[in-house]
């Protein structure tokens, strides 16, 4: 609570005059989109510019949103995997032309030899020529997994390796497994499960993460929304457990804000882990995608974006990060929809625009 209290305190500083402005335009957009609960925050590397959280935690009730509301990143847990494996290289604990099978040799023969190459870099590039899979799939069925959350991961994988690639070729493949595998590249590399990795990295930057939906430890947490706006009742999704690394990270706005500026502070050179260059490489090292983000160049402009964007199925997250003016916009909502993701861009657009970008 004391540190929940500090944060709120240090916003009286940090609020730029564009807030009282900009959370009623939100504000808007969240009832016009129909959206429970919005929350948003722009953060240069050093400062939070301006942090609001909006509306109700669940819809159709009396319990209103709090700053430290937990949100279920989606993929933007992808960017906390990539930054663990960049640091895991830079230790020398694996390599990015480490190939899966090197660290796993008993899968190989079951599994299909156009993935015998694979290495890290190509899961976390998304270069592998991997089919896509989420929470919608309905094979393999939970009878088909067994063991602890680790053991049903490596399951999956083992499972997921025989059956057919992309024939196809393509710039870039999105599959989830892609990340499943290369979180399991991790966990063999140092000997430690994932949770554990993220668990460890939270610690050192003053961020608690967690995972599955923030509403099973907490009830009291924002509840996620289908398109309908039915709330997602507190429940353990296995297949949330399968893609891990891949989505299943939560984490409070104010928190997610830290590890932006993390991001942010790489890219300009301050980082006291990774070069310049290693950030570079991660965010704009490859076309479109890199280890963990998207790219973009805005129209009719010159200003160079690395992005993520989650949709868990009952909640959108995004994260904007523009270097050249110190910039990054976070925006979470419990509710994932067409509509919804409308009015998310909307207020993005919005933010940019009144702070530069």
């Amino acid at each position: 609570m004391k540190r929940i209290f500090a944060f709120a305190l240090s916003l009286s500083f940090f609020t730029t005059f564009y807030g009282q402005k900009n959370s009623s335009f939100a504000d808007s957009i969240r009832i016009k989109h129909k959206i429970p609960e919005l929350a948003y925050a722009v953060v240069s590397s050093d400062s939070v510019l301006e942090i609001q959280a909006l509306g109700y935690q669940r819809f159709n009730t009396s319990y209103k949103a709090k700053i430290d509301d937990r949100f279920r990143l989606g993929s933007l847990t992808k960017t906390v995997t990539s930054y663990i494996a960049t640091l895991l290289v830079k230790e020398g604990k694996i390599k990015w032309d480490t190939k899966f099978f090197d660290l796993y040799p008993e899968l190989k023969s079951k599994s299909n030899p156009a993935a015998y190459d694979f290495t890290l870099q190509d899961f976390l590039t998304f270069r592998a020529n991997l089919d896509t899979w989420s929470y919608g799939n309905e094979t393999p069925t939970q009878k088909e997994i067994k063991g602890n959350n680790q053991q049903q991961r490596y399951q999956f994988i083992e499972w997921f390796f025989q059956q057919k690639p992309i024939v196809e070729k393509q710039e870039i493949y999105w599959s989830n497994p892609s990340y499943v595998a290369a979180g399991l590249m991790l966990e063999k590399a140092t000997g430690k499960t994932y949770e554990t990795l993220v668990q460890e990295l939270g610690k050192s930057l003053n961020i608690a993460f967690d995972f599955g939906q923030p509403n099973l430890k907490d009830k009291n947490q924002p509840w996620g929304h289908d398109e309908n706006l039915k709330p997602e009742k507190p429940a353990l999704n296995y297949k949330l457990n399968w893609l891990s690394s891949a989505g299943n990270v939560n984490v409070s706005l104010p928190d997610y804000c830290k590890f932006a500026q993390l991001q942010l502070n790489g890219l300009l050179g301050k980082s006291k882990r990774l070069t310049a260059e290693e950030f570079n490489n991660m965010h704009f090292g490859f076309s479109e995608f890199s280890f963990g983000w998207e790219s973009e160049t805005k129209e009719k402009s010159t200003l160079k974006y690395s992005f993520h964007n989650g949709n868990p199925g009952t909640f959108l997250t995004k994260v904007y990060l523009c270097p050249a003016i110190n910039k990054a916009f976070v925006i979470f909502a419990n509710v994932q929809s067409e509509e919804a993701d409308k009015g998310l861009m909307l207020l993005l657009g919005q933010l940019q625009k009144q702070y530069g970008g």
